[in-house]
């Protein structure tokens, strides 16, 4: 019976240590289940098919990719993005995570890129599963950024 009840005391504590720390105000403002996650989409941009020769064509529409990236980020929709460092075999540029609702939104946010637009690169767009927290990240990322884009 000891052992019951030590077993059962373990339990309990266990229970009310996992609910310790947890903020439903924030969970809801977030949009997260249970587990804290939510679904987003995950966005990889692939080198396209568009060969722009111009340089400043190209330089601009770069820019526009940049700007693209930092309004999303702003209007609380682009929630992670960054290139690829190494070439690889699929040609992947970079990715995106994106806070939308349904795959056809996500699309439109990224026919919102200029440089998508203009074919320097293509996109394959997958539903992902993620931690709810991860637009809280970006405002820690304002405060590492000594030059911005």
């Amino acid at each position: 019976m000891k052992s019951l009840f030590t077993i059962l005391s373990l339990c309990l504590f266990s229970l009310s240590h996992a609910q310790k720390g947890f903020d439903q105000k924030l969970a809801d403002s977030l949009g997260a289940d249970q587990y804290g996650m939510k679904s987003y989409y995950l966005v990889i941009l692939k080198k396209g098919k568009a060969e722009i020769t111009d340089k400043a064509k190209k330089s601009e529409l770069m820019k526009g990719h940049m700007d693209n990236i930092s309004k999303l980020a702003k209007d609380g929709k682009l929630i992670v993005a960054g290139p690829m460092l190494e070439k690889n075999p699929n040609d992947y540029s970079g990715i995106f995570i994106l806070d939308a609702k349904t795959k056809e939104e996500a699309e439109r946010l990224v026919l919102t890129d200029p440089s998508v637009k203009a074919g320097i690169f293509e996109t394959e767009i997958y539903k992902w599963y993620g931690s709810a927290a991860l637009p809280l990240y970006l405002k820690s990322h304002d405060k590492l950024t000594r030059v911005h884009f």
